[in-house]
């Protein structure tokens, strides 16, 4: 879990109607632009009650603050699980995901989408409806993993 104890301040730059807002944590890490954001680390460790999914999620530093969609499915593609963060301050996340569904049996997928949206340039007065934004995937991962087994199972 990301330490909230740390200092960590914003900085925003107008550059070309393009804003970026940067989180400075640790001098040494370089802040690096959209198209060179990865995902570092990605982690699933299910809770003993086979119910929930602890999952970390390390992203390197970034200048714009990226998107993920994160989702958890079974053996057959169904989708127990999934969480979608906008605009994440921190680079290092971790999160609970509850599986949903009577019958789950493994194993199991966690994948992870980094992405931004593209932004449409306007020019200053046009009110015309703007069109569903496009993602621009930057880094995607994938993980297989499989619940413990109860002590009440064999």
């Amino acid at each position: 879990m990301p330490d909230l104890g740390q200092s960590a301040w914003p900085l925003s730059r107008e550059c070309s109607s393009t804003r970026m807002d940067i989180f400075l944590s640790d001098p040494n890490e370089i802040p690096l632009p959209p198209q060179e954001v990865r995902i570092l680390e990605l982690k699933a460790l299910p809770w003993q009650d086979n119910r929930r999914v602890q999952v970390y999620l390390e992203i390197t530093p970034f200048q714009k603050r990226p998107n993920s969609d994160i989702s958890i499915t079974n053996v057959n593609g169904d989708e127990l699980a999934f969480i979608s963060i906008i605009e994440s301050i921190g680079r290092k996340m971790e999160f609970t995901m509850h599986l949903r569904g009577a019958e789950l049996t493994g194993p199991f997928s966690v994948s992870v989408i980094l992405f931004y949206f593209e932004v449409e340039a306007r020019a200053a007065g046009d009110d015309t409806p703007l069109e569903p934004q496009k993602r621009l995937v930057v880094d995607q991962r994938n993980l297989t993993f499989i619940l413990q087994e109860s002590e009440g199972q064999n």
